[in-house]
């Protein structure tokens, strides 16, 4: 058992926890890991907020993280019994920890020169973002795409739209402080809807001659929303069947169409050969100490994304 610092979420709604706890040692097909670096993601903030309806607490969270094999399953089986509170895994992985013990089939075993403060970001929404582009939207050379929010998945949608040789690339956010980084990662133009007294599916249908807004922007016959995110228990997205029948196409991505123990290598490949931009997405690096700050940053706009170092 090891002894470490971790970020704990007691309850919903309250800021995370600087504690001590204890990782217990691997089980069969099971690896123990040292985090050097992780990042804060929206989603970590959609559980800790406790609209997750699948959240539990008190949960460890964290999912974009990086480091190395501290040790596999043992060949002894440890008969201690803990005297405190057991908290709950996140997503199989709890990188808010500077030790967590994941699936075997959770480790991707990367470049070992590759910089893990940056690639950590490539367990979540760089790739989620740019494999939406390239894996379930299939954008083709010529295309003319939107992408709602410019976030890190968003600003990761418009690489990969870029990559696939999209003609135009519309970023669409409230925050106009995205549009001069949109533009980095190949945005050719910019909405804010808050620019506009029409819905903004229309003003899109009239630049381009062609939730819901987006699918609304689609081209009918053959246009196509992608949806990626999370959302709150209980919510819901509809529209008019006239939408579909009319050769829309509505779907949803989970990390970008990846599969992670195969996938994520060659992405660490294509950021070491300067394919794949990973170091501008990251706006902030702090100590694991300040997780708060980061993700207080995150809910001003001001990160786009802040990497946390043990």
């Amino acid at each position: 058992v090891i002894k470490c610092k971790a970020a704990v979420a007691w309850e919903a709604g309250k800021p995370l926890s600087i504690e001590e706890v204890e990782v217990a040692p691997p089980k069969a097909n099971e690896v123990r890991i040292k985090v050097f670096a992780t990042g804060v993601c929206h989603t970590d903030a959609y559980t800790l907020s406790g609209s997750d309806p699948e959240g539990l607490f008190p949960v460890i969270l964290g999912h974009e993280g990086a480091g190395t094999v501290e040790s596999v399953t043992p060949s002894f089986h440890c008969m201690c019994h803990s005297v405190g509170k057991q908290l709950y895994h996140f997503m199989g992985t709890s990188t808010f920890s500077e030790y967590t013990v994941v699936a075997d089939i959770s480790v991707a075993k990367v470049d070992e020169k590759a910089p893990l403060d940056k690639v950590c970001l490539l367990g979540c929404g760089i790739s989620t973002g740019y494999g939406a582009a390239l894996n379930t939207a299939k954008v083709e050379p010529g295309s003319t795409c939107a992408i709602f929010g410019l976030g890190a998945v968003g600003l990761a949608v418009i690489m990969g739209c870029k990559v696939a040789g999209a003609t135009r690339i519309i970023g669409v956010d409230i925050n106009p402080d995205r549009f001069d980084k949109g533009k980095e990662f190949g945005a050719t133009e910019f909405v804010n809807p808050k620019d506009h007294s029409k819905p903004i599916q229309e003003v899109l249908v009239e630049m381009t001659d062609g939730g819901r807004a987006a699918l609304e922007a689609c081209h009918k016959g053959w246009g196509e929303s992608i949806i990626i995110g999370v959302a709150g228990a209980g919510q819901e997205i509809s529209t008019r069947p006239f939408q579909l029948v009319t050769g829309r196409v509505w779907r949803g991505t989970a990390f970008g169409g990846w599969k992670s123990v195969e996938s994520v290598p060659k992405l660490v490949t294509d950021y070491m050969n300067k394919k794949l931009k990973v170091d501008e997405f990251v706006t902030h690096t702090l100590p694991f100490d300040q997780i708060n700050e980061g993700f207080d940053l995150m809910h001003a706009g001001k990160s786009i994304r802040t990497v946390l170092k043990f």
